[in-house]
This record gives structure tokens, C-alpha cells and sequence, in this order.
């Protein structure tokens, strides 16, 4: 498989993003269970959906204020987030 990369993100409601990877691929990922259960502090400001929102798109990888918050896009491809 090419480097897999996300094409596009795009929200659905609450913590809940529908991303379109490079393979055309389309993947709802609900990454309230990650927030609200991982319990890092720097995690705490996406608890707000407000907050949440506030992602970037950069090279292919979904990003949150400055890779504070960043996902591997083989994770996201197979809606796995880990702690």
C-alpha cells in the first residue's frame, strides 16, 4: 500500500469526524472515547467540542493545536485510537 495520508475531515456531531484517506477510503472515527477516557491534561481543552474542532489539516495527518493532540493515520484508517 502507497503512504496512506487523509484527504479530507470533515464533522459529524459531538467528538465524531468523517475522514477520507488518500485511497479514497471513508472512515467515521469517534475519538470521544479516546479524549474523555485517556486522562493526560493535555487532553482535557478537547473535551469541549468547540476545542475539538479546532483541527488542522497538515501533510496528510489530522492536527490539533500545534501536535499537541496528533493521530498515526494507519490508526485512524482502522479506527483504533490507543492511549
Amino acid at each position: 500500500m502507497s503512504e496512506l495520508a487523509i484527504k479530507s475531515a470533515k464533522y459529524i456531531k459531538s467528538h465524531i469526524l468523517e475522514i477520507q484517506f488518500s485511497d479514497d477510503h471513508i472512515k467515521l472515527v469517534d475519538f470521544a472515547p479516546f479524549i474523555f477516557s485517556n486522562g493526560h491534561p493535555d487532553y482535557e481543552i478537547y473535551k469541549s467540542e468547540s476545542e475539538f474542532l479546532k483541527f488542522d489539516l497538515i501533510d496528510g495527518n489530522l492536527n490539533w493545536d500545534d501536535y499537541t493532540m496528533i493521530f498515526p493515520v494507519e490508526d485512524l484508517y482502522k479506527n483504533k485510537l490507543t492511549k
